[in-house]
């Protein structure tokens, strides 16, 4: 990865892509003292708070690129990452969002992460992106009451094999969306149609899938216009001393 990124301009999205690293492989390299102090506080705690290690090591391999894209952007060294939150949209408090400080903001960014993949997603404008793996039937049936009506409706009428694939696209879109929006899951399920109508999707807002790739399926939502589909670059979760230190 290159030591320093041009900040998206426009209503360009930098979209970026980290796997899990092999069982016994660390999400940096071992001679690099100190690496987990790239991460806050607050992400140590909640990297040691997941049991199964396979999450552990997707949480640090994805919050490490994470840190590492934004001081390439910022033309900071990753652990000087400043991140603060905004303020909650449903209440006001300092729970919302992580954001980087400035008013307005340099840059915008959105992190999602799901059995084995991650998702980066950097613009100048709010930007939500979400990676979801294909779940079983079981999943859809249980989720499928708390749509949007008319969500609901295109489920229905597809097939039985075709419902899991159609329902992990559309709570891609879903995700990435409110976390665009700053609200999360704290907002219903069911208030805003994502479905396959782009015409009734939330006005303002652009909502794009991904290619599917490894069993996932992945959207990016962009205040604004659509760019272009955006390219999927790859980040190395070996990340050199270089990348995190200097």
């Amino acid at each position: 990865m290159p030591e320093t990124l041009p900040v998206p301009d426009g209503r360009r999205v930098d979209l970026w892509l980290v796997r899990r690293p092999e069982p016994g492989v660390p999400p940096g390299p071992p001679a690099a003292p100190g690496v987990l102090d790239v991460l806050d506080a607050a992400e140590r705690r909640r990297a040691a708070s997941l049991r199964r290690p396979a999450d552990r090591a997707l949480y640090v391999a994805s919050h490490l690129a994470l840190r590492t894209l934004l001081g390439a952007y910022l033309r900071v060294p990753a652990r000087e990452v400043v991140l603060v939150r905004e303020p909650c949209p449903g209440c006001g408090g300092p729970h919302g969002r992580p954001a980087v400080p400035g008013t307005p903001p340099p840059l915008h960014f959105s992190l999602s992460h799901s059995h084995g993949l991650a998702l980066i997603g950097v613009a100048a404008v709010p930007v939500g992106v979400d990676v979801q793996r294909v779940p079983g039937p079981g999943t859809v049936d249980a989720c499928a009451p708390s749509l949007h009506p008319a969500e609901r409706a295109e489920l229905d009428r597809l097939p039985p094999g075709a419902r899991p694939g159609a329902f992990a696209r559309l709570w891609a879109r879903k995700e990435a969306y409110l976390k665009g929006i700053g609200t999360g899951l704290s907002r219903p399920a069911s208030a805003d149609y994502l479905g396959a109508d782009t015409r009734s999707r939330p006005h303002g807002w652009t909502v794009t899938d991904l290619p599917r790739a490894d069993g996932h399926t992945a959207a990016v939502a962009v205040l604004g216009t659509a760019p272009p589909l955006p390219a999927l670059r790859r980040l190395p979760v070996r990340l050199s001393p270089p990348d995190l230190i200097d």
